[in-house]
């Protein structure tokens, strides 16, 4: 995997404070961290790192935003789904030099000092990808019905008024038995 400098941060160089570091990410950037799924086709990503510099810890604020052409669970067509969301993340400078030494937590991480660079890098990919749900549905329109293909509406609705037909039914044979209760 391919190094790119563009995320990593030299935090010992900078001054005690905010700092604001904007990225555009695309598929490329998904692909080199190791993306292999086939159901997002394009990214479109603008992430917004809030970089807080204290004595003995960073805090580190990620905004994702931006789009993810995805194909609708409902209808199958693909779409552009808006992402947005938010995550914090807690980096403490740490004196084991080991990182087996120091537990890790969801939101913290600990370096040891003698780093003298974070990358970001991989964060900023988990952070894209959490950002795209689960269930991708087209949204509703201005009229506030499902934007989805209207064939594959028809469809679905045909195919939810059909009864089920029970086929190979295990337990039919269990009805007839008769159990005499004293």
């Amino acid at each position: 995997m391919k190094r790119r400098m563009e995320f990593e941060l030299a935090w010992q160089g900078l001054k005690i404070g905010e700092h604001i570091l904007d990225y555009q990410l695309g598929m490329d950037f998904l692909k080199e961290k190791g993306y292999a799924g086939d159901d997002v086709k394009d990214v479109e990503a603008k992430a917004t790192v809030k970089f807080v510099k204290h004595e003995s810890f960073f805090e580190l604020h990620f905004d994702i935003g931006g789009y993810a052409v995805v194909p609708c669970d409902r209808c199958g067509d693909d779409f552009r789904l808006n992402l947005w969301d938010e995550f914090d993340l807690i980096v403490k400078l740490s004196d084991a030099e080991d990182a087996e030494d120091t537990e890790e937590d969801a939101d913290v991480v600990f370096i040891p000092r003698s780093e003298t660079v974070l990358d970001i890098s991989n964060w900023l990919y988990e952070f894209i990808i959490l950002s795209i749900p689960l269930q991708r549905i087209h949204p509703d329109n201005a009229d506030g019905n499902p934007d989805c293909n209207p064939e594959a509406l028809k469809l679905l609705g045909k195919m939810a008024g059909q009864p089920e037909e029970q086929k190979n039914d295990i337990w039919k044979g269990l009805q007839s038995i008769k159990i005499n209760k004293k």
